[in-house]
């Protein structure tokens, strides 16, 4: 990992360099008399360049992520909030060095997403005590099984991987201690194939480790602050957009344009959910479908607002009401919550945290439209509740953005 840390420092202390030489061999000023728009332009293009490049690494830390995705749109927000700073505080700006060095910054966190890939991977050595083929199926992880364990050998660059379960030799016990004591981190197995899935292992868990999925509490409290008021700054948007909304779907269907149903909640209550109506309307006492059982009775303006999500932007009510967050595992129907209760082990508790507009689940599986995959979207919700953070919630966000712009998961 120092080894890592020392190629990143290098490389973007040379990104600096460069993107502070482009910026001013393209502004226009005379040698050795530098205007204070260029001066104040060049340096708020480097504070953002150092701000993204500590932002960059902690949303991608996963192993499902691939970083070259993710930097244009940390960078479009990091610019986005600068130029909110720069309009309220009225400092003087070149718009050309700006856009200048917005580009070349992109540019050169582009090239060394390539170049540092390699350095990136996670290069790991193993007790073969347990099944390390889907490890080495992972780009992101260099996996090499030990025979030898009479020293410590080269190939334990990040961590030594066994499983911590199994009975282990006095050769192999040894080893392990060993490496403890020469601060080489150990992982349990199953931690790493947690990383490498981004699910939490159901079928390994038990009552006992419950208590490693509680979510950081003092996040929770920040949680709801932020998701607020970025709801509240976004409304000069979404509202004319609901308002849209809800005249073209009274416009196609007879109708209400809202649609409000039961699910159930954090700690097993039942609220009331906003949606804009995506169906035609169902007969009264009809029996609870998965939406992938009821696409005969989607509208053509239901079709285009379930794509974009569009649909989904009257729960930032159900958020501001304290009954959702913006981010966390999907709200179910009661009828569902019941039936999955009963077929999956520890279901309840992903009801632990506040239900969310979207979600890691969501983002990396898609749509759950049976008892085997939402067993499958149980393990992932268990992962978020598990590794609450901001920068997991971010990550989300900017997957939720590529599912807007694909379709992936919307139904």
């Amino acid at each position: 990992m120092k080894k890592l840390l020392g190629h990143s420092i290098i490389a973007h202390g040379l990104g600096l360099i460069i993107a502070m030489s482009y910026m001013l061999l393209t502004s226009p000023f005379d040698f050795g008399k530098l205007p204070n728009t260029v001066e104040n332009s060049v340096l708020i293009c480097l504070i953002g360049y150092l701000i993204s490049a500590n932002i960059i690494p902690r949303i991608t830390r996963y192993l499902l992520v691939e970083r070259k995705y993710y930097i244009l749109p940390v960078m479009t927000t990091v610019y986005a909030v600068i130029m909110a700073v720069i309009l309220l505080t009225r400092i003087d700006y070149s718009r050309p060095v700006l856009i200048h060095g917005f580009f070349i910054s992109f540019l050169i966190f582009y090239g060394l997403s390539f170049f540092l890939k390699e350095k990136r991977k996670l290069k790991l050595a193993a007790i073969n005590n347990f099944n390390i083929d889907d490890l080495q199926a992972n780009k992101n992880i260099q996996v090499q099984a030990l025979v030898d364990f009479d020293r410590l050998p080269s190939e334990v660059h990040d961590g030594l991987v066994v499983d911590l379960h199994k009975k282990l030799s006095v050769e192999q016990a040894k080893f392990v201690a060993d490496c403890s004591i020469n601060n080489i981190p150990v992982f349990h197995s199953e931690s790493i194939r947690e990383m490498v899935e981004g699910k939490v292992q159901t079928s390994h868990l038990s009552e006992n480790a419950i208590g490693s999925l509680q979510p950081n509490p003092i996040y929770k409290g920040l949680k709801r602050v932020w998701e607020s008021i970025l709801i509240i700054a976004t409304f000069p948007i979404t509202i004319p957009v609901m308002l849209l909304t809800a005249i073209l779907i009274k416009i196609e269907n007879p109708g209400p344009a809202m649609f409000i149903q039961e699910r159930i909640g954090q700690g097993g209550k039942p609220f009331r959910i906003f949606k804009f109506r995506s169906m035609t309307v169902r007969l009264q006492n009809a029996k609870s479908k998965f939406a992938t059982e009821e696409q005969s009775r989607v509208t053509r303006v239901g079709k285009v607002i379930r794509k974009v999500r569009i649909d989904e932007l009257p729960q930032f009510f159900n958020v501001l009401r304290g009954e959702m967050s913006l981010i966390g595992p999907r709200p179910e129907q009661e009828s569902f919550v019941k039936q999955f209760e009963e077929e999956i082990p520890f279901y309840g508790y992903r009801h632990m945290v506040k239900p969310g507009i979207t979600g890691w689940a969501q983002t990396v599986q898609g749509y759950a439209d049976d008892t085997e995959s939402t067993t499958e979207k149980l393990a992932h919700d268990l992962y978020y509740i598990k590794h609450l953070s901001f920068w997991l919630d971010m990550n989300i966000v900017i997957k939720t953005i590529k599912t807007m712009l694909t379709g992936f998961g919307a139904k």
